[in-house]
């Protein structure tokens, strides 16, 4: 039999049938799928408990209405609770011996910031014995970018949603490079967290309580029109935020070189943003939590040596597996054997449905975390594959102003065997390096299907609604 046009073949699994064809000039058109990975029982009790769709669409829409304003600056002593010698940081749970080099290095810095060692010698020896404690900021729902480290002296953004009540805290950010968070601690890092305490804290402070509270998540929406995608990437995002409290700094009565110097620095640093936008998220992603039957992630979050996941069903509880190391670009002469593994609570963005899941609305992006443009939006079109939704605020222009994808699903990830995307910077394996480059990682599988075996657990029978 003869074909009146030329054969166009649709295939799917094993790509020798696509490979074999396509040396042969015929239009081949691959289906990447595979097998489900996990615990087929486990998946089929989840897809077939009564709540989950309902769950699901309660858990977008709770994502979709919650708000985000800037209401106040303050010491993290005065609004987390946190007493002398108590800490927290990024990721889930995680004790000195295990700690990664950027935990250790930032956890000695915030020692020397305290006073509670005078040298790093010093603050390793009160680390090993158990003089502190440290627990992870999302116990107390505050995010934490790279290490997190969050000390009671260091000042924190705050953030309410009105909608829900609930609030969300983070430290302000201080810059690229030589950093706390990137686990340095040298006398720069220092003088830097002592001037933010004494000048920057104060004058953003005034600032804010000076006008009506700033709505961060209007600034996310617009940002992620002006080509920012609100992890590795807020340039626009910073400089609005910078408009809203630049008149009040200015009219402050602080001297007028602490009010330039705070310009400068905000204004030079294109990241300053981020650490508004992440307790943004966490807030989007809070008002999604604790409903029985709901599959839809809620935390992800690292610690430089495990990457942890919680679920709206499950509560609080970890899933956690080794962490993965980023691919990407480094700074200098530094290469892949500088880095360590994934680390920080900044992937609560792509938790949120931007950052790596929305890089086709920021292709420039790729200049800092490396691929290639048509990376950037293929990524994002695969996302929707793995998320309940999509958020029609946070429009994608070049997608035809489509939604984000919203409120990744444990079980379209273990189904599909597509895993979320995240942006995000590199940090020096060995502590005291500070930042070494930036990419992309992936979260391990095995955290979602930890998770899928737990919501096997809790299953309604056939014709239960959802749970109050």
């Amino acid at each position: 039999m003869s074909l009146s046009t030329p054969p166009a073949v649709v295939t799917a699994g094993v790509t020798l049938f696509e490979e074999t064809l396509a040396r042969q000039a015929v239009d081949v058109a691959a289906v990447r799928w595979q097998p489900p990975v996990g615990d087929p029982a486990a998946l089929a009790a989840v897809m077939g408990d009564a709540r989950r769709v309902a769950a699901n669409e309660q858990a977008l829409a709770a994502m979709l209405g919650a708000q985000a304003h800037l209401v106040d600056v303050r010491p993290a002593s005065e609004v987390l609770g946190l007493e002398p010698r108590t800490f927290l940081h990024a990721g889930p749970p995680v004790e000195w011996e295990r700690a990664s080099g950027p935990m250790r290095g930032a956890l000695i810095g915030a020692l020397l910031f305290e006073g509670i060692a005078s040298t790093p010698e010093e603050a390793t020896r009160v680390l090993e014995s158990g003089g502190v404690s440290w627990e992870p900021c999302h116990g107390r729902g505050a995010v934490g970018p790279m290490a997190g480290v969050v000390s009671p002296s260091m000042w924190v953004f705050c953030l309410r949603d009105e909608s829900t009540g609930n609030e969300s805290w983070c430290s302000l950010n201080e810059g690229l490079g030589k950093v706390l968070r990137y686990g340095a601690y040298d006398d720069s890092v220092i003088d830097r967290l002592r001037w933010m305490t004494d000048v920057l804290g104060p004058l953003l402070q005034h600032a804010v309580r000076a006008g009506d509270p700033v709505d961060v998540r209007a600034i996310v929406a617009q940002m992620i029109q002006m080509g920012d995608e609100g992890h590795n990437r807020n340039r626009a995002g910073t400089l609005m935020f910078l408009r809203e409290v630049l008149p009040a700094m200015i009219d402050s009565g602080f001297p007028t070189s602490d009010v330039a110097q705070a310009v400068r620095f905000v204004s030079g640093n294109d990241h300053f943003f981020l650490n508004l936008v992440m307790p943004a998220c966490k807030l989007q992603t809070l008002a999604a939590a604790d409903l029985p039957g709901s599959t839809v992630v809620t935390v992800m979050a690292r610690n430089g040596t495990d990457f942890g996941i919680q679920t709206s069903g499950t509560g609080d509880t970890w899933f956690t597996a080794p962490a993965h190391t980023p691919e990407g670009l480094f700074l200098g002469s530094y290469g892949p054997e500088d880095a360590n593994p994934d680390i920080g609570d900044s992937a609560i963005t792509e938790t949120a449905g931007i950052g790596g899941l929305a890089m086709a609305t920021a292709p420039a992006i790729v200049r800092f975390v490396g691929g290639s443009v048509p990376d950037a939006l293929a990524t994002t079109q695969r996302m929707y594959d793995i998320t309940v939704g999509e958020n029609p605020a946070f429009a994608i222009p070049i997608l035809e102003f489509r939604g984000t994808p919203t409120g990744i699903d444990v079980t379209s990830v273990v189904r599909s065997g597509v895993l979320p995307q995240i942006n995000t910077g590199m940090a020096g394996r060995v502590a005291g390096t500070g930042q070494v480059g930036a990419g992309l990682v992936t979260p391990p599988m095995a955290c979602f299907t930890q998770a899928l075996d737990a919501l096997a657990a809790r299953t309604a029978p056939p014709g239960r609604g959802v749970a109050g």
